[in-house]
């Protein structure tokens, strides 16, 4: 009898889901920039101290330090995987100097203790984990208590009337030679409880799919919803910056604040809550 001939693998196969979704989702380049130049803009400084919660893969932690010698960055995530794969893949990557100036914390946001932080960051809307309004609260009532006197929380949000559609949104993506596409499933809303399921699936050369590398159960929360909780715990300005648009009608990556948004199909903002 002869041998059975072993199935080679499929790209999906052996991808890297996390290195996939920082190349689709995440540029912390830019995201660093918004945040280091709004905290001078506000406080007429630069900041040195950064938390990121939700932290993920750390990368905004290790851009940060990056920045300025001076810059320490904390990074808080629940999940072991993730932040192992941060340290191998993020960590590593720095400098040794940079590194002593990177914390990682397995912990919950919800109860965790740090020193008072000039700057909280809450990126990548994975606050909306927090589906009734007193988690919400909590975890802003738990955030203000560790800021520093005149710290700033940085957040992003997203909405519009396609965020309340069951949608599927694709883009190709570059990967050194290869290309990959990147889809973004609104499975379900719930209008009822704001409940939106979302995943991210990842499509390849070869044909195969690497389905549901991530999944999402969030709330969809409102901005009013928002800037009232924020309120209720205390921070006493609240800022929304607005994305604007190109000639050709597409999204420029520049943010401006603004009193009021536009009803666009889909939007995304970042937010600022001001201690003092």
């Amino acid at each position: 009898m002869g041998k059975r001939k072993k199935k080679s693998q499929s790209i999906a196969d052996t991808a890297d889901r996390h290195h996939l979704y920082e190349l689709s989702v995440q540029c912390s380049e830019a995201e660093i920039d918004f945040v280091d130049d709004t905290f001078k803009k506000l406080k007429g400084r630069r900041a040195k101290r950064l938390r990121e919660d939700f932290c993920g893969t750390a990368n905004v932690c290790c851009e940060w330090v990056k920045r300025r010698k001076s810059n320490q960055a904390i990074g808080v995530d629940l999940d072991t995987e993730v932040l192992q794969w941060g340290e191998a893949n993020q960590l590593a990557k720095l400098k040794s100097s940079q590194r002593k100036r990177v914390t990682l914390l397995e912990e919950n946001v919800l109860n965790v203790e740090t020193e008072p932080m000039e700057i909280i960051s809450a990126m990548n809307f994975s606050y909306w984990l927090f589906k009734e309004r007193d988690q919400l609260k909590s975890y802003f009532q738990r955030v203000y208590e560790q800021l520093s006197d005149d710290g700033v929380l940085f957040m992003d949000a997203y909405g519009g009337y396609d965020s309340y559609k069951e949608i599927e949104e694709e883009r190709d993506i570059e990967d050194g030679d290869a290309t990959f596409t990147y889809i973004w499933e609104q499975e379900k809303y719930d209008p009822i409880s704001g409940t939106l399921i979302c995943h991210i699936h990842f499509d390849f050369e070869d044909g195969s799919r690497y389905e549901k590398a991530f999944s999402y159960d969030w709330r969809l929360w409102s901005l009013p919803e928002v800037r009232e909780l924020l309120s209720e715990v205390g921070f006493e300005k609240i800022t929304f910056y607005w994305q604007g648009f190109d000639d050709d009608g597409e999204p420029d990556g520049i943010f401006l604040p603004v009193e009021e948004g536009e009803a666009d199909a889909g939007w995304i903002c970042y937010m600022t809550a001001e201690k003092s």
